[in-house]
């Protein structure tokens, strides 16, 4: 198919939307070069038509009646920035259903409706490209797909929301308070005025629901994602996880063993010498293992207008590509496992948990006692005197355990007497083997 341009219907013409127009108009040369013609943005969707804008958009189209996208002939790609769920899947439905291809940057929608919107496009012959929806800047989803392809991924982990490394970075390095981090983080744009999302961990669960399905070609759905966030976090773990060797870092974390996987977002202590520990501000990174490849990471901004929609133009690009080879809705392959869930049993890792227990002789033989009946050894221990006099504060690191066996050792450590209470635990990555 021989053309001279290709026009772009764009959803919504906020950040990303603007960076989006700004590369299209900037980088047509490269463009051009690429593809051997040109890319246009013909018509915008936004709700309000008059409202004064910061960025120049030529002879572009505004509009605020979704057919003049979803329904021109001359549109062959929708750009889909608008961000929500129910009308942006509605309008990338009609979208599909009209033939056209689809470049989303929605972590939200692909999170919840992915597996749907796919088939349907691949039912009607088209591309649905979503490499913007998660880390930004970075092509973690095209590195997964065709960059790692002929291997066989074993775990993808990574911190995949800069607001929260920001905040954890703030509240490591300058000891802030985390009121004190997240309040820096709104004033600098880094978090929304409501940051349930980030800082729950709702954002990076969403993205490690499509980081898992891509990496191990399974059905992994958002419901499958068990999700802990930060705001419980106190400066006192933080500082002992120093004193360790660890630092402190919202972490998604998939692994697949025997077909089986897990996939969590929550805190986690890596070891100083994890290349994730030295990831930090806003910055993303995603570390990946495969059997053959070893370890390899991707690292850079996790969001902003340029660095986003860099991401989404890379679409554009490769949908183009596909368009002018006519192979459109040939690329996508359906999950080749269903989702089946590793039972805590089937779960290993290391943990750190701090408690207060009574400062008297023979208390902490119980605690070791207690976990060796249940086969788990120690790595770590520090021990400090509260000012409460009778109580001493204990931190320990574990060797590698599974999950079941530690969940257990938890809930028998409260039924000691001399245990006064247990204040925290949290993962560990990177010191043991399993």
């Amino acid at each position: 198919m021989k053309k001279d341009y290709v026009s772009i219907g764009l959803l919504g013409l906020g950040t990303v939307g603007s960076g989006v127009v700004q590369l299209v108009e900037n980088h047509q040369d490269e463009l051009v070069h690429q593809l051997g013609c040109g890319v246009k943005v013909k018509s915008i969707l936004v709700r309000n038509t008059e409202k004064e804008r910061d960025i120049q958009i030529g002879q572009t189209f505004l509009t605020s009646n979704p057919d003049d996208v979803l329904q021109d002939p001359e549109i062959d790609l929708v750009v889909e920035v608008m961000g929500g769920i129910e009308e942006a899947k509605e309008h990338i439905t009609k979208a599909i259903q009209a033939k056209k291809n689809v470049v989303t940057a929605n972590k939200d929608l692909i999170a919840l409706h992915g597996p749907e919107l796919q088939k349907a496009a691949v039912e009607n012959g088209v591309d649905l490209f979503y490499e913007a929806s998660v880390g930004g800047g970075i092509p973690i989803l095209r590195g997964l797909t065709e960059g790692l392809v002929s291997d066989r991924l074993k775990k993808v982990m990574g911190i995949v929301n800069g607001t929260t490394n920001y905040i954890l970075t703030k509240m490591e390095e300058e000891g802030q308070s985390y009121e004190t981090a997240l309040k820096k983080a709104q004033e600098l744009g880094f978090a929304e005025a409501d940051p349930t999302a980030d800082v729950e961990g709702l954002d990076a669960a969403r993205k490690m629901a499509i980081l898992a399905r891509l990496a191990f070609s399974t059905s992994v759905a958002l419901d499958d994602v068990e999700v802990e966030g930060i705001s419980k976090l106190s400066l006192e773990d933080l500082h002992y996880g120093q004193k360790l060797g660890y630092s402190m870092k919202l972490i998604g974390f998939a692994q697949v063993d025997d077909h089986k996987v897990e996939v969590t977002v929550q805190p986690t202590f890596l070891s100083k010498s994890h290349p994730l520990s030295s990831v930090k501000n806003e910055y993303n990174a995603i570390y990946v293992q495969g059997e053959a490849v070893g370890e390899t990471m991707f690292y850079g901004p996790g969001a902003g207008s340029l660095p986003t929609a860099t991401a989404v133009m890379a679409d554009v690009v490769a949908v183009i590509k596909n368009l002018l080879l006519g192979v459109n809705g040939k690329s996508a392959v359906a999950p080749r496992y269903e989702s089946v869930l590793k039972s805590p049993k089937e779960r290993f890792g290391q943990f750190y948990f701090r408690l207060h227990l009574a400062d008297e002789v023979g208390a902490f033989s119980q605690i070791t006692t207690l976990f060796n009946e249940l086969g788990i050894s120690f790595e770590k221990i520090l021990q400090t005197p509260l000012n409460k006099g009778e109580l001493a504060e204990i931190i320990i690191v574990t060797h590698t355990v599974s999950l079941e066996n530690f969940q257990e050792a938890l809930m028998k450590l409260r039924d000691l007497s001399v245990v006064k209470d247990v204040i925290s635990y949290y993962r560990v990555e990177g010191n043991g083997e399993k």
